[in-house]
This record gives C-alpha cells, sequence and structure tokens, in this order.
C-alpha cells in the first residue's frame, strides 16, 4: 500500500509507505544504487520524535525532469517496494 500527497504546484511528490519494513533512509540507498535519487522523509519531520513512524515512512521524488525519466525513474521505485518495502 502507498499513498501519495497532493503536490500542490511544487516540483516533488510526497511518497508515503505505511507500514513500510524498511525506513526511507534504507529505501533511499537501495534507490541509489539503482541510479534513482530520492529525499528520504527523516529530513524533514524536525521537533517530532525520532520513533514516529510516518517520518520513516515517506520519500520526496522530484519530477522536474524529462516524463520519460520520471517513468523510469518510478518503475524502480515500484520495484524496490515489491521487493518489501
Amino acid at each position: 500500500p502507498y499513498r501519495l500527497h497532493e503536490s500542490g504546484g511544487a516540483m516533488f511528490l510526497w511518497l508515503w509507505l505505511p507500514g513500510s519494513r524498511r525506513t526511507s533512509a534504507e529505501m533511499y540507498a537501495a534507490l541509489k544504487t539503482r541510479g534513482v535519487l530520492v529525499v528520504p522523509g527523516e529530513y524533514f519531520f524536525f521537533g517530532l520524535p525520532d520513533d514516529w513512524h510516518h517520518r520513516h515512512e515517506c520519500l520526496r521524488i522530484s519530477f522536474a525532469m524529462s516524463d520519460d525519466d520520471v517513468r523510469a525513474g518510478l518503475r524502480i521505485i515500484g520495484d524496490e517496494i515489491r521487493k518489501g518495502a
């Protein structure tokens, strides 16, 4: 299961993976090895407890590139999620 936060006109989306077995930092590391860069959610929830699960279940994804690049990156992200996010 996943959810996307509405972009509101920004150049990025928030992908939320509720109940994910891997933290967003672990997902970042796995995706980086496959040539896809995202930003782990941990960096955006200042002042909240580290054990708040939501902060570890979100990825910030930019879509400020070509449609083909975005589609290719999303396919890889989907593949990683299927592997056990």
